[in-house]
């Protein structure tokens, strides 16, 4: 190949953008549970005959995982379809809609709640059919608590000690109950830090979140994405725009850590390869203020919202229109926990 030649082929791989790969995140299948964290059985269906309609792939976590983990290209177009809290709508509901379709899917379970039967759960015997009949089973740590930092009074061992034994015990109750033993930890309420995030990846584990984003060959594998798709996020015209998105190609996360623990409005600080977007349009949002963000150099940007972040969880929210893969979209969205 002449040298020319060569040259373009690189040049032009630059400009394309990554494949990647989108996970939603489901709660309830019911009309009679909270809108925030629901669908009903029609939506659920609805978005599922969408997939099939629009040609997207469905895989299984598992396949993502493994693209992901040994670098593989990430399938282009995938969805993953995940469910969190152990309800027993999961099973009476959203399984036979699934498995009409022929969808793969993971569910993430607390055991410890599963067995104190802490409100309208699965069983075990649920459990065990929806792993019998394909459904991927995953961790949710032991008892669904906070494990972003340590509760009031409690040293960082006691806590390091106290989440190591959360996840390695719900681990062994899945493998006890289904034979199987993944290693994925769904941070319970979304919420992580650099610390747990540090212990997750000790203990070998991958730690998936429940900030936005789109999910591709440079996703940290401590803090992988999740679109919401449940309540106001359930509609169609909304969801759409989300399942055509792409990962940004971020080389520096500048130590960003969700928990603020000093200055608040927190900046967020990111180094990315801009190949495949252009910088000025780049729009950066802290719920529904936008916040404009500052190049500091040709490829790193900070931002900082106005005013101070209100308690609980919050989100920086960024995107940019990709030049090579019309009407895609790059997004990252940065979780924040403000809980003095």
């Amino acid at each position: 190949m002449k040298v020319s030649t060569l040259l373009c082929s690189i040049f032009f791989s630059l400009l394309l953008p990554a494949q990647a790969a989108v996970m939603l995140i489901y709660h309830h299948v019911a009309s009679d549970t909270p809108r925030v964290s629901s669908v009903s059985a029609a939506e659920l269906r609805g978005h599922l005959q969408y997939f099939k309609d629009n040609n997207f792939q469905v895989i299984g976590l598992d396949v993502l995982m493994r693209q992901l983990q040994t670098g593989e290209p990430v399938a282009d177009n995938a969805l993953v379809i995940t469910f969190d809290d152990s309800y027993e709508n999961n099973f009476t509901t959203a399984h036979p809609i699934l498995q009409e379709f022929g969808y793969p899917y993971t569910i993430f379970i607390s055991p410890g709640s599963i067995d104190k039967r802490d409100g309208p759960l699965l069983s075990w015997a649920q459990v065990k059919q929806m792993s019998d009949d394909g459904v991927l089973v995953a961790n949710h740590a032991m008892w669904h608590e906070h494990m972003a930092k340590p509760d009031a009074g409690e040293s960082r061992q006691q806590w390091r000690e106290r989440m190591k034994q959360s996840i390695l015990q719900a681990e062994d109750a899945i493998e006890q109950h289904t034979g199987q033993r993944h290693q994925w930890l769904a941070y319970p309420y979304g919420e992580y830090s650099r610390e747990l995030e540090q212990l997750v990846s000790e203990l070998g584990f991958v730690g998936i979140g429940q900030q936005s984003g789109a999910i591709g060959k440079h996703t940290v594998l401590t803090r992988i994405p999740r679109f919401p798709a449940a309540g106001q996020y359930a509609d169609l015209k909304d969801l759409a725009q989300k399942l055509r998105t792409l990962a940004f190609n971020i080389t520096d996360y500048h130590q960003v850590d969700p928990v603020i623990s000093t200055a608040n409005p927190p900046t967020l600080t990111l180094s990315v390869q801009v190949a495949d977007f252009r910088p000025a349009q780049l729009q950066c949002f802290a719920g529904a203020e936008v916040i404009k963000p500052t190049w500091l150099n040709d490829n790193t940007f900070s931002v900082t919202a106005t005013k101070a972040l209100a308690k609980g969880r919050s989100r920086y929210n960024c995107t940019a229109p990709s030049i090579g893969k019309k009407g895609y979209y790059y997004w990252y969205s940065q979780p924040w926990l403000n809980q003095p």
